[in-house]
């Protein structure tokens, strides 16, 4: 049975190279798991349990993996050192899985740290519309590679959605285009559609808008279909390449 370990930092950032000044390809979020390929002296060559990514993270004290008993539902939730709002030490973003092991109020005891319970749902726990929570990301940062409140990309726009519901995702929308199968028209597209250029995704939250984390704008935005189709071949020179239907 392969081992896995256990990502307890907020992210980790996961690299193309055994270097930091190479290109940061994905993050793990708190609660994520990774098996190890191959040791050096200063990295590991990791794949991440949920979603089979391959890359390099920096050498760490690893820890044994624990199944998760809830997750944030929240754009972030605060952790504190205490079972009270007095001593905030970090943020876990959307998605972060937790091991609860105690109650007290209305906190949840993990790893000798608190959350509030309202930030937090069972490891289960999944909404009917997998994009319905999809406008929190609003005005987040633009970050290739980036999986969090801090900074996303976009094919990690979708991902995280499906991670959440407990569904897997290819992490590249490369992948993701040849994952799913249903392919609509333009003209009959509808809310949840995810639209696909070359190296590009953005998902449809009405007949006439779409939500993107677009690297020009350096933001996750909310545009209108046909005018973002429009920009990006003027700008970017590429056309549709496909429109899917995720049910």
């Amino acid at each position: 049975m392969k081992k896995y370990f256990l990502n307890h930092q907020v992210t980790t950032g996961v690299y193309k190279k055994m270097s930091k000044k190479s290109e940061m390809v994905t993050q793990m979020l708190y609660g994520e798991g990774f098996s190890i390929i191959k040791k050096t002296k200063d990295w590991l060559k990791i794949k991440i349990k949920e979603d089979g990514y391959i890359g390099f993270i920096k050498k760490k004290k690893t820890v044994p993996y624990v199944e998760p008993t809830h997750k944030v539902c929240k754009l972030y939730a605060n952790v504190y050192k205490s079972p009270n709002t007095e001593n905030k030490i970090k943020q876990l973003t959307y998605g972060s899985k937790i091991r609860v092991k105690n109650n007290k109020s209305n906190f949840r005891e993990f790893e000798n740290n608190w959350i509030n319970a309202k930030d937090i749902k069972p490891i289960y726990h999944r909404y009917e519309n997998i994009f319905s929570k999809i406008m929190i990301f609003k005005n987040t940062k633009y970050c290739w590679g980036g999986k969090s409140n801090k900074g996303i990309d976009c094919s990690a726009l979708v991902q995280i959605f499906f991670n959440y519901n407990n569904k897997f995702c290819p992490r590249d929308a490369k992948d993701q285009v040849k994952y799913f199968k249903k392919n609509i028209h333009l003209k009959n597209i509808e809310q949840n559609d995810v639209i696909y250029w070359k190296g590009h995704v953005a998902v449809a939250v009405s007949k006439k808008k779409l939500i993107h984390a677009y690297g020009p704008l350096k933001k996750t935005v909310v545009m209108d279909i046909k005018k973002t189709i429009s920009l990006i071949k003027k700008t970017a020179g590429l056309k549709v390449l496909l429109i899917k239907r995720i049910k």
